[in-house]
């Protein structure tokens, strides 16, 4: 089971005031002729199966599950998106010149040449 106050600690691991409560209520549980199974189903009804390491995977605990795909997916999507962004053309050089644009340019490229 998972500390509440710790999150990614074991309540066996944790030093929380609440772990070690759940810890001392597990052991009452076992030791008033409970099985594993039902202490820990007594903790989940209690705080719900986000309390287990491992929680089932339900409609409610689904994010729990595909959160962290859904956040890769975003952030790639945004990398993406930013890199597309990034390589698209400048507002001054997105269009190609005319003939007479390039005549311009020619006649002055022409002009410093002989400065």
């Amino acid at each position: 089971m998972r500390c509440l106050v710790c999150q990614n600690q074991s309540i066996e691991d944790s030093n929380s005031s609440l772990a070690r409560d759940l810890r001392i209520l597990v052991r009452d549980r076992v030791s008033a002729g409970d099985n594993d199974a039902a202490a820990i189903n007594f903790v989940v009804d209690r705080y719900g199966d986000w309390v287990l390491l491992r929680p089932p995977m339900k409609w409610r605990t689904a994010i729990l599950w595909l959160g962290p795909a859904l956040f890769l997916i975003l952030a790639l999507t945004l990398i993406v998106f930013w890199y597309r962004r990034r390589q698209g053309p400048d507002a001054a050089t997105g269009a190609p010149l005319n003939a007479n644009e390039k005549a311009q340019l020619r006649a002055l490229l022409d002009d410093g040449d002989h400065t």
